[in-house]
């Protein structure tokens, strides 16, 4: 059975959303481009949203990373900008868009009225309450390595849908099927069909 991954960074996996370095080429695989908040250059930033529009293709299925994070160095004010940009980007080319967020939910959450594009929080790993403001206001939450091991993050999947839900492996060196059989058998559904519901939410999002 082959499982899709919503997140990689893998240039040799055909299954999944290959996420683009800046200013990297595009591979012939599925990706993702966008300008990610420790990647924004204040002083070529109209440089790199032309990388990002002249390298979205049909292999294209979503903009991101992008999004807000309070440890990068990066003016808040100037991060605030680049996703806005990237949301009307996506909004244009009609892609769903792949968030990158760190201590910054809240504000996040503000910036989906700028958009009927799916928004999709990669690499989720926060408490319920979190999970349950984001799904209130439509989002999609990709979960990763994580849900292994952390006890909280497996209550927070219980209460997540399984029309709002992705599975990811980000940047960890793991078995994704190994976290495919561990929602399978926290969300008491079978591998077959879990695979199935997430081909299915993929199928969604790609239709805005």
């Amino acid at each position: 059975m082959d499982f899709f991954d919503f997140h990689h960074h893998k240039k040799n996996m055909p299954n999944g959303i290959y996420n683009l370095d800046i200013e990297q080429i595009p591979t012939d695989i599925p990706y993702s481009i966008g300008i990610h908040p420790k990647d924004i250059d204040v002083n070529a930033v109209d440089r790199q949203f032309e990388w990002m529009k002249n390298r979205v293709s049909e292999n294209c299925l979503a903009i991101g990373e992008c999004g807000l994070d309070s440890f990068v160095e990066t003016d808040q004010k100037i991060q605030e900008e680049v996703f806005l940009r990237q949301i009307r980007f996506a909004n244009e080319v009609k892609k769903p868009i792949i968030i990158h967020c760190v201590r910054k939910f809240y504000e996040v959450i503000s910036f989906k009225k700028y958009t009927e594009q799916p928004m999709i929080i990669h690499g989720f790993n926060k408490k319920e309450r979190i999970a349950e403001d984001l799904l209130k206001n439509n989002f999609y939450l990709s979960f990763g390595k994580a849900v292994l091991y952390n006890l909280s993050l497996q209550n927070t999947l219980k209460i997540t849908p399984l029309d709002k839900i992705f599975l990811e492996t980000d940047n960890d060196d793991f078995s994704l099927e190994e976290l495919y059989g561990k929602v399978s058998e926290i969300k008491g559904i079978s591998l077959e069909n879990l695979n199935k519901q997430i081909a299915e939410n993929l199928e969604t999002i790609k239709n805005g």
